[in-house]
């Protein structure tokens, strides 16, 4: 599928939808608790019903509606799936469902779709090994696909948590195993979204110890209560639209957006105000309203998705923008620092990498054919930046945006944006 985007003026409400990753750990935890919870307003796409998929495998019962998902858990003892697991695209889903699965007693597989077998897995491996299951790829590179073979126990671990679903991986699971469990970080990117793992154990009254993200213990023994909630708007989302206020000049309401959330992606709200952005919170909608930009240089290591949206914005913003002390970037469905500077850089754009990031200076683009590369981040940044660039952009792999923001196209249209999709 193709992605036809051209200049546009631009301006509107735009309700954001669930976030992603509360869906997917309201989707785990229900699933590891005894009897039924209900999740209301979550993000339904590609990634999120990956999840279902899993926990279902993994012997959740989940009944699938529009605007909810019920799901009857398994109690903290995982059933040996009937056949192979495949979690598509959705990285979350495997970092969780590895450790999930080491809880039960015998052999589950995972796999996901190419972009899956090429991203790192190595040190979760390493540490399901180390708390007493058994876990290999069967590459040998540390990729899926990944087999596990139950049951752990618990215990001493060391782990270099590049990215921060390893760490989530072993919080969610940990409190299930029959004795306690000890991590020592060596590394951790992506505090926020740890802390937002942490928020969830909080609402459960899981006991555990976190000394200052160097080492954490977290009891064993535990369960996990069955819940109902609401899952708050998606920050991660809101950036595409933020980035589209600020470089545009329009004025964009967003709604269902709670600044109280541990969401690490709201940060990009104060980055795009630091750099000349309006931007006004009230209570349940945040005005924005792009007044110019100035570059300034980011630290996104805990906002690594906002990556491509922030390159793009750095196009538009007079002087010099460095994106930097974001490494894992390049291990995303994507190498996204390589592919937004690849594809930005045939619009026009004066962008160059770097080794933890991107430096980027004003440019003026111009639309071109450009490649979505599979990564619906990429896609919809290429997105926003042929919605203010001069001609027609057309980005292929357009259906990737289904991964995370399937309504992307019909709410920038709603806001007055020259863009539809198109086969091909």
């Amino acid at each position: 599928m193709l992605l036809k985007v051209s200049k546009s003026e631009m301006s509107g409400t735009v309700r954001m939808p669930g976030s992603k990753s509360h869906t997917i750990r309201a989707l785990f935890i229900s699933s590891l608790a005894g009897g039924q919870s209900e999740i209301y307003s979550p993000l339904i796409s590609k990634d999120a019903l990956s999840a279902v998929k899993v926990c279902r495998a993994l012997g959740a019962h989940i009944d699938v509606s529009d605007d909810r998902f019920v799901v009857h858990g398994f109690n903290g003892r995982p059933q040996i799936p009937d056949d192979v697991i495949n979690v598509g695209n959705s990285g979350t889903t495997l970092r969780f469902g590895v450790m999930t699965a080491a809880l039960g007693d015998g052999c589950s597989v995972f796999t996901g779709d190419y972009q899956i077998r090429r991203r790192p897995l190595g040190p979760l491996i390493e540490a399901i090994n180390n708390l007493g299951a058994s876990a290999f790829s069967t590459r040998g590179n540390g990729m899926a696909p990944v087999v596990v073979r139950g049951r752990a126990r618990g215990g001493r671990t060391r782990l270099d948590s590049v990215t921060s679903q390893y760490l989530s991986s072993l919080l969610i699971n940990a409190p299930l195993l029959d004795d306690d469990t000890e991590i020592v970080v060596t590394r951790l990117n992506e505090v926020p979204y740890v802390e937002m793992t942490m928020w969830w154990l909080n609402k459960q009254g899981i006991i555990y110890e976190n000394n200052g993200f160097k080492s954490l213990f977290i009891k064993g023994g535990q369960r996990y209560k069955p819940f109902n909630t609401v899952i708050p708007g998606d920050f991660s989302s809101a950036t595409f639209f933020a980035v589209l206020a600020a470089i545009s000049g329009g004025e964009f309401i967003l709604e269902n957006l709670d600044m109280s959330d541990p969401q690490g992606d709201k940060l990009v709200l104060s980055v795009l105000q630091s750099m000349g952005t309006r931007v006004d919170i009230g209570d349940g909608a945040i005005v924005i309203k792009g007044d110019g930009l100035t570059g300034r240089e980011i630290d996104m290591n805990s906002m690594p998705d906002a990556l491509p949206a922030m390159a793009v914005a750095g196009c538009f913003a007079a002087g010099e923008t460095r994106l930097v002390n974001v490494p894992q970037a390049r291990l995303k469905e994507t190498d996204r620092i390589h592919v937004m500077c690849e594809e930005l850089r045939k619009m026009g754009a004066d962008i160059h990498e770097l080794p933890d990031g991107l430096l980027i200076r004003e440019s003026r683009l111009k639309g071109c054919a450009v490649r979505g590369h599979d990564d619906h981040r990429v896609v919809m940044a290429l997105a926003v930046a042929g919605l203010n660039a001069e001609g027609e952009t057309v980005i292929d792999t357009a259906e990737a945006m289904n991964v995370t923001f399937p309504e992307f196209v019909e709410l920038a249209k709603g806001c007055g944006g020259k863009i539809e999709t198109i086969e091909g």
